[in-house]
């Protein structure tokens, strides 16, 4: 039986030496769904191979850049797949701190749980000062299960702890006073067009010696984030087996 190709749900384009990945799932708020994460991966690894890019942007198109996982489609798997999807959502965001290319995160509307964290996961983080930051899975009932690890890095791990517990969500202008974010958005500009222009400056660069520098801190950014997510995806799944969790979980369908 023949498969239907799905719609890509990552639209590319490239800007001179300037790579530029934005998410397109507006029906899904740009969820991170298996295929995404797939086309995700592929272009990632592609742009950071191609001799002719230098920088990669990563941004969202409206209603916001991410709105983290796609519970919906969490809701046809079971424990253990939920645990492999998360881990291979994991592996993508880590995957950013091993490339040689920077990544320049552009954010405007929201960037929600899972891609609260692909968003920090950047190497430079461009933020509307009106986005919407939040990590909402403590709320709901259990732990972000990837990621912290580039969020400790920001920020140190007690502010870290803080934003996890997650209570609060807060704009681009907070984020940007945290360190979550690197720079803003000037009046009138798109955070798409603010990531190019921070693109640029880097794209200018020497390469190699951008590269170099990406390849020194990469360990004091990415620090034991492997360890870490593993950890965390266990601590996923046991607080999946907790009241509050189950609530929300059943709520889109899940069974647990």
């Amino acid at each position: 039986m023949l498969q239907t190709q799905q719609p890509a749900q990552l639209s590319t384009e490239q800007a001179g030496a300037i790579a530029i990945l934005t998410i397109d799932r507006p029906a899904r708020r740009n969820a991170l769904g298996q295929q995404l994460i797939e086309e995700l991966t592929a272009e990632l690894e592609r742009a950071d191979r191609d001799p002719a890019t230098r920088v990669v942007i990563l941004t969202g198109s409206a209603p916001g850049f991410c709105a983290g996982s796609d519970l919906k489609e969490l809701a046809g798997m079971d424990l253990a797949g939920m645990g492999v999807h998360e881990a291979r959502t994991a592996a993508l965001a880590r995957s950013i701190a091993l490339m040689n290319k920077p990544v320049v995160g552009g954010i405007e509307g929201f960037a929600l749980g899972g891609g609260f964290v692909l968003a920090v996961s950047c190497d430079v983080v461009v933020s509307e000062p009106s986005a919407r930051w939040h990590l909402p899975e403590v709320t709901i009932g259990w732990i972000p299960p990837w990621g912290i690890q580039a969020l400790v890095a920001r920020v140190g791990p007690v502010t870290a702890r803080r934003l996890v517990w997650g209570a609060d969500p807060f704009d681009g202008r907070e984020a940007h006073r945290l360190g979550i974010a690197d720079y803003l958005t000037e009046p009138g500009e798109t955070a798409r067009s603010a990531a190019l222009r921070v693109a640029t400056r880097l794209a200018a660069l020497p390469a190699q010696a951008v590269a170099s520098t990406k390849q020194f801190f990469a360990p004091l950014a990415s620090g034991q984030g492997e360890s870490l997510d593993a950890w965390a995806n266990r601590l996923f799944l046991a607080d999946c087996g907790h009241p509050a969790a189950k609530a929300t979980l059943n709520r889109f369908g899940v069974r647990v």
